[in-house]
């Protein structure tokens, strides 16, 4: 597609898809704006039940070691997986990772440091992954953008995009909600969860659902930070829950990867229910609450890893949004119907990791160059089947839940008494 080398791109969105992919394109000599987003930090994995994930995230984890390009972005923790999967410990080993297979409870206490006071059930069993860690998520995405702009690409932030123009049916640019139009060849669009509540005409709620999965913080004491620093990243495979070692601001972040929840509310683009990120930006401060049941289970699940943490108030919570595919898969294609409109989303709470090699896949999808295996797993038009046992974490086959209001916390339930175990 060498003709697609002047083509003028732009790119709505900033996430991972969005800069990842306008550096790629840049490196191919393509012109692209886009705009921002941010996270505390994320897990950096090669444990997948579909090995296709599991050799990306292995060349993305080869990829963030590279200290010229992402500086202390990445560090490499040991990963603590619990409840086996033998797929995902299959998949690792197949593929060279240094994997250490914790057969019961004292295999696994020794896992973390001595100082440390954790529970640790009879039945416990797992793998250690010496070859994963966690990213500080803002910093990835702040030296991507800088790369973006080191190649010649325009930033735009703070201009939200209203509607994309066409002509004849094809999409030829997008107008913003100042009223200026950006013309384009191609629009890639990678709005995250704001895909299919911002474009309600591409009818996308299916391939790209918005929801919300519920995180919690924890502020520790510099004493308690320095006690707790060379502990695992943990993830329980059985109940989705997960947490980190404190950051340099000895801020432990602990969540639940599962169902997620959705709120659907009438577009005003249209008269369909779509699901809407509810955020700090649409609600304020009443944005970041989670419901209280998933409060309560984040406080029981880290009780039985941590038990003295247990007994701490939580310091703060927030909905972190995913943009969810039925199979779980990206969306990486053109619309079927829309030669000038390309997607690039539905990470499913799982690509960030893939940050330096996720722009490649796109660029690839743009030029015609993705296998065609490749192109038919993140086709817009795939056939979408259900989750099903190859899904991991298990409880992401939940359905997500629809978030009701009256039952989100308030200031009182971020207390331990509150919120169960202490």
């Amino acid at each position: 597609m060498s003709q697609g080398r002047n083509r003028r791109v732009v790119i709505v969105g900033a996430g991972c898809f969005g800069l990842s992919t306008a550096y790629h394109l840049l490196k191919r000599v393509f012109p692209a704006p886009d705009a921002a987003s941010t996270d505390l930090n994320k897990i950096v994995r090669s444990s997948y039940a579909d090995i296709y994930y599991t050799r990306l995230a292995r060349e993305a984890i080869s990829a963030w070691k590279n200290t010229e390009d992402w500086g202390d972005t990445y560090h490499e923790y040991c990963n603590v997986w619990s409840v086996l999967l033998s797929s995902t410990y299959e998949n690792d080993v197949a593929l060279g990772a240094r994997i250490e297979y914790l057969a019961g409870p004292e295999a696994v206490r020794k896992v973390f440091p001595p100082s440390v006071s954790i529970s640790v059930p009879e039945h416990a069993r797992g793998y250690l992954n010496r070859d994963g860690g966690w990213a500080y998520a803002s910093q990835g995405i702040s030296r991507m953008m800088d790369k973006v702009i080191a190649l010649g690409g325009k930033i735009v932030p703070g201009k939200p995009v209203e509607e994309l123009t066409k002509n004849n049916g094809t999409t030829t640019g997008v107008r913003c909600q100042d009223g200026s139009v950006l013309e384009a060849d191609l629009v890639v669009l990678s709005a995250g969860s704001w895909t299919a509540s911002a474009f309600p005409e591409l009818s996308l709620q299916e391939q790209c659902l918005a929801t919300g999965q519920c995180v919690a913080m924890l502020q520790l004491t510099p004493e308690e930070g320095d006690m707790y620093r060379d502990c695992p990243v943990y993830l329980n495979f059985h109940t989705g829950f997960y947490m980190f070692p404190p950051n340099h601001e000895n801020i432990i972040k602990l969540a639940i990867h599962d169902g997620g929840y959705t709120q659907f509310i009438k577009n005003a683009k249209s008269d369909s229910l779509v699901s809407t990120p509810r955020t700090i930006l649409s609600h304020g401060a009443d944005g970041l609450r989670i419901p209280k049941t998933s409060l309560q289970k984040l406080r029981a699940e880290l009780a039985q890893v941590y038990p003295e943490l247990a007994k701490k108030p939580t310091a703060g919570t927030r909905l972190c949004r995913y943009t969810d595919a039925p199979d779980e898969n990206w969306v990486i294609g053109y619309s079927p119907d829309d030669p000038g409109l390309f997607l690039a989303t539905a990470g499913g709470g799982h690509a960030y990791k893939f940050l330096p090699v996720l722009g490649r896949l796109v660029a690839d999808g743009i030029e015609g160059m993705l296998p065609s295996e490749t192109a038919r797993k993140f086709a817009v038009s795939r056939s979408h089947r259900t989750k099903d046992a190859a899904v991991e974490p298990e409880i992401r086959c939940h359905p997500p839940e629809e978030l009701a209001e009256d039952q989100l916390c308030g200031p009182e339930d971020l207390l331990p008494t509150a919120a169960g175990p202490a």
